[in-house]
């Protein structure tokens, strides 16, 4: 049930952080709507002076002045980088609708007119009430809006008579319109909330879904980790158990004990690299960053390539492209392609060739080590990454798992970037300058922790 709740609640507060910033896209939209209104008007009424009259002073500072504070109002709006809570967003609407039927109200009595064309103003309200306050705010707002215009229309004749009833049927006619697209805007906004509603209830279930998935996946993966180290382990102990008991039988002779020493020695010895290779997976150290050459750390991967091959007739050859340095842990990199190297020589036959390359790609520092080997078989490919799969006798299954987990704590990562008979191509990946170093003030090569 916590589990549910904390879900719940975290759902519930990004469905707030995501709502924020369209609650302010939407204001900002209406006031641009209503910047937008005013100028026509404004225009419309100067162009069809003849008509409607000219302009008086008071319409036009009204107009400017309803400008400015709605332009006022949109940078404010801007300036809210969060955005805006739905209970905010409501008040706003509310000052916004309020100031809009003030200052139609004014307009219209200034310019004093049976058929004034600021009316039109009120239709901002009516949308401004279906998108954010609801089917009963909106349902006000039509109702307040056609009170407005139908008492100006009485108040005009009772002061200009005699009454015309067509002007009566034109504002009837209007009444008609506002009442149709604030219901019809409301319920099209109401049901993309539900749909909207039902689209993260279905996204909830899912991220819990995925989290179950996840913990599952976990859970297994420690299952594999204990499963490999017992499998790992067992060989060895049992070995060192079978060669002291010999050792100790009194009836063995002297040559036959020393040599269970030995394979007693020999496998405590396994048994030492192999809890220090399952320490370095399961606890990586953190990489030391200091800036340091590319191409010395590939000159001297080459050079213990060769000499683990001296016995074999295998060509070992490295260039540098494109840049020599990046911040790096070079003793953690020059592990992980020397683990990457000694498994191409184990895989390259004899007059084969072995190639380390670098090069630099915008940020990125590639390294390359390709053998000329036999192609990597698909159902391997898929899971040389795992710990503890090894395809060669006496592997732990550890090496790649532990160098890929290096070139990931460096930001990168390992994989197989070409797998070809006569070709097979292991790709490292590297950030070559991490923010977190400054080069100018670590050129001298001093490392720091990340």
């Amino acid at each position: 049930m916590g589990y549910i709740a904390r879900l719940m609640n975290r759902n519930f507060h990004s469905l707030e952080r995501q709502e924020a910033p369209a609650f302010k896209r939407q204001l900002t939209a209406f006031g641009l709507l209503t910047l937008f209104v005013l100028a026509i008007l404004l225009l419309l009424h100067t162009l069809f002076a003849t008509l409607l009259g000219k302009p008086s002073l008071a319409v036009v500072l009204l107009l400017g002045l309803s400008f400015s504070l709605k332009l006022i109002e949109i940078i404010w709006l801007q300036g809210k980088r969060d955005g805006l809570t739905e209970k905010a967003a409501q008040i706003e609407t509310l000052v916004s609708n309020a100031g809009i039927f003030l200052l139609a109200f004014l307009l219209v009595f200034y310019t004093n007119r049976d058929d004034p064309p600021y009316f039109v103003l009120l239709a901002i309200p009516i949308l401004q009430c279906a998108y954010h306050l609801g089917l009963a705010s909106t349902l006000l707002t039509i109702i307040t809006a056609i009170s407005m215009m139908f008492a100006w229309i009485h108040h005009y004749f009772s002061v200009h008579p005699p009454a015309r009833p067509t002007e009566y049927l034109e504002y009837g006619m209007i009444a008609v319109i506002y009442s149709l697209i604030g219901p019809l805007v409301w319920y099209l906004v109401d049901q993309l909330k539900h749909k909207e509603a039902r689209l993260y209830e279905k996204m909830s279930e899912l991220e819990s879904a995925r989290e179950r998935l996840v913990a599952e996946e976990k859970l297994a993966a420690v299952g594999r980790f204990a499963s490999g180290i017992a499998h790992e382990i067992r060989n060895p102990v049992a070995m060192i158990v079978s060669s002291l008991a010999t050792a100790k039988n009194t009836s063995s002779e002297p040559v036959e004990k020393e040599e269970m020493f030995v394979i007693a020695q020999r496998e405590a010895k396994r048994l030492e690299r192999l809890t220090g290779e399952f320490l370095s997976y399961a606890r990586p150290v953190q990489p030391k960053l200091s800036l340091v050459s590319i191409d010395d750390i590939l000159g001297h991967i080459a050079d213990v390539t060769r000499m683990h091959c001296a016995n074999r007739i295998i060509e070992v050859n490295y260039t540098v492209v494109g840049g020599s340095e990046a911040v790096v842990d070079s003793s953690q990199i020059e592990a992980a392609l020397l683990n990457l190297s000694l498994n191409a020589v184990d895989a390259t036959p004899d007059r084969g060739r072995i190639e380390l390359r670098s090069r630099i790609e915008s940020e990125t520092l590639f390294i390359d080590v390709e053998n000329t080997g036999e192609r990597i078989r698909e159902e391997n490919l898929k899971r040389i990454f795992e710990p503890f799969f090894t395809t060669k006798p006496g592997g732990t299954g550890l090496g790649l798992a532990i160098a890929r987990g290096v070139a990931i704590a460096h930001g990168g990562d390992i994989y197989v970037s070409k797998n070809e008979d006569g070709a097979v191509v292991f790709t490292m990946t590297l950030v070559k300058n991490p923010p977190i170093l400054n080069l100018k003030e670590k050129s001298n090569g001093e490392g720091i922790d990340c």
